[in-house]
Formats: structure tokens, sequence, C-alpha cells
């Protein structure tokens, strides 16, 4: 996921890695669980496993509310630097996969 080894309290579960792909479930239990503060290594992208909202914190002191459809995928390159936290009142999750450059 990134340069930086994600502290929040959402689990992170690898579930396929290998010399081009990693693919990663991110599930948040509660409201307010997060990932921990990271910068991607690499592009990626993320496929919601629910309908609500993510919370992004992109270190400009503001969080962005960011709304999300089951299945409906989004990219991002290398670089992004942010936590995610769970803006909803119910556990979700997403997959991340990630295209490694190894």
């Amino acid at each position: 996921m990134c340069s930086n080894t994600p502290s929040g309290s959402a689990k992170g579960t690898v579930l396929i890695e290998n010399d081009k792909t990693r693919v990663t479930e991110w599930r948040f239990f509660k409201r307010g669980d997060n990932t921990g503060w990271h910068r991607h290594e690499y592009d990626y992208v993320v496929v919601p496993l629910f309908d609500g909202t993510l919370e992004i914190d992109n270190g400009n002191g503001e969080r962005v509310r960011a709304p999300m459809q089951n299945g409906v995928p989004y990219f991002r390159e290398l670089g992004v630097e942010h936590d995610v936290m769970n803006g909803n009142t119910f556990e979700c999750a997403f997959i991340e996969i990630e295209f490694l450059n190894r």
C-alpha cells in the first residue's frame, strides 16, 4: 500500500500478491476506523464493497467526504498521501488493487 506502515484501526488483508499485482481488502468495522497516514508507492484502483461514504484526510486540515458506490471503481496514481476513514455508521470495506513496478 504505502511507504509508511499504516497504524490505523482498519484491517488490511492481502488476498493476492505476485510480481505484478497486490490485492488487499481494507475493512472498517465502525465509524472512524482508519487506515493510518500513508503514501502510495504504486498506481492503484479501489473497488468499494458498499454504498456510503469514506472520509479522506489529505493533510491540509480538512476531511473530504467521498461518496462510494458498491462495485464502482476509481483509479489513483502513485504518490497519493492520505488517511482514509469510515464515514458510515456501519461496517464497510473496499478492495485495493496495486500495480507493482517490480
